[in-house]
Parts: C-alpha cells; structure tokens; sequence
C-alpha cells in the first residue's frame, strides 16, 4: 500500500476503534476515576505536554497513579509517591485507558513510537529525531519487546525501525503483541526503579535506518 493510503487509511482505523473502545470501556473507566478520588483525591487525571509529529506539543491524558509530592527526588520519590492503586493500574495497564482520547484527538496514534518527556528533545542525538516523523504510539514495537527493561539505545532504534518499516500489517502484529504482553505484565518497570529510568542523552546513534533492531519479536 502507498504511504499516503497507509497513512489515511490507519488514522481512519485509529479513530474508529479509539472511539469504540472508549465507549465499551466506559463503565471501567467510571470505577477507576471512583477509586482514584476516594484513594488519592482530585486530580483523577494525570496531564503532562508531550512532544507528538514533528514534536509539536500535546497534552497527553492517563490515569493518575502517584501522590503529588515526596520528600526527595529520582527513582525513590517515584517509589514513595506511587500507591497501592496506582501500582495496580500500572501493572495492568489500565492507566493508559484515557490516553484513547489522544488518538480519538489525533495526538496519537494506536501503534507508534511512545511519547517521551519534552525535557529529553534536548538530548535526542540527530537520529533519534527521526521517531517523531510519525504519531505517537499508545503501543509499539519497544513496548512488545521488552518495554522499561530495554536501555534507551535499544528503545531508539526500534522507534527508528518501525517509522523505516511501518505497514498496517506490522500494525496489526503490534497490536496483537500488545495484548500478549499485557496480560503476561512484561517489562512495566526499568530494573531498580519503580518506573523507568530516566533518558541522560547518549553518543551512540539510535541505528542505522531500515535496520532490524536485535531480537525483533514482530516484524516482516
């Protein structure tokens, strides 16, 4: 398929599905907002600007899973700040329900490279730019392959190779990963961290483009 039928053709298969899974998850989306306000109060949703396409900013939307404050900072406030339910929505992936409305929005897409920290376009080395010539992903292939267990060079350079290699096809075998993956609770926090570690910046580019990063679970 030309990249451009791709292109309309996915966005339209973006919206249709957003919308109906955020029509069909309604009523658990309800429960947790319920849980969040008796548990940890208002807000229920937690809101932080993104860089998105050609890393313009975005507003993306989840489920509030931390306190606001802790008494220090890095990966032990992340620790402390992050509660019972929040642990449990990160372990099941439900905090990411309303992040849907991003795709419905058009920040995002279902399948792509993950939203990073706007804080970390200033360490990007030149190649990693490249993983914003697309939307964003509520899932892809760094998240069916080891998601916060990979270093940050090997999480580059899958975002560079799906953007080489996106098809629906590849799309389709993402989204079907997603759903093993979840389920198994693969990958949800970085070694040592209660989260995942935060990107420094590195030297080494994110690979060479067209590249099949090492031990690709999906892929042509």
């Amino acid at each position: 398929m030309p990249r451009h039928g791709y292109e309309r053709t996915k966005r339209l298969l973006d919206l249709v599905t957003a919308a109906v899974c955020l029509l069909l998850a309604s009523p658990v989306m309800l429960a947790i907002a319920v849980a969040i306000l008796v548990t940890m109060g208002r807000p229920v949703l937690f809101r932080q600007q993104r860089p998105g396409r050609h890393t313009q900013l975005f507003d993306l939307v989840k489920f509030r899973s931390m306190t606001p404050y802790a008494c220090d900072e890095g990966t032990a406030a992340d620790a402390a700040r992050l509660t019972r339910l929040g642990r449990w929505l990160r372990l099941t992936s439900l905090d990411e329900l309303p992040t849907l409305w991003n795709v419905v929005r058009g920040d995002m897409s279902l399948v792509g490279p993950r939203p990073l920290l706007s804080s970390y376009l200033d360490r990007y080395a030149p190649e990693h730019f490249r993983r914003h010539d697309v939307r964003p992903g509520v899932t892809g292939p760094q998240q069916v392959n080891g998601r916060n267990a990979l270093t940050w060079e090997q999480r580059f350079a899958y975002d560079v190779w799906y953007v080489d290699n996106r098809s629906l096809l590849l799309d389709l075998r993402i989204l079907a990963r997603t759903v093993v993956v979840v389920l198994r609770r693969e990958g949800i926090t970085a070694p040592g961290s209660a989260t995942a570690h935060e990107f420094l910046g590195t030297r080494a580019p994110a690979g060479v483009a067209g590249d099949r990063p090492p031990q690709l679970v999906v892929g042509p």
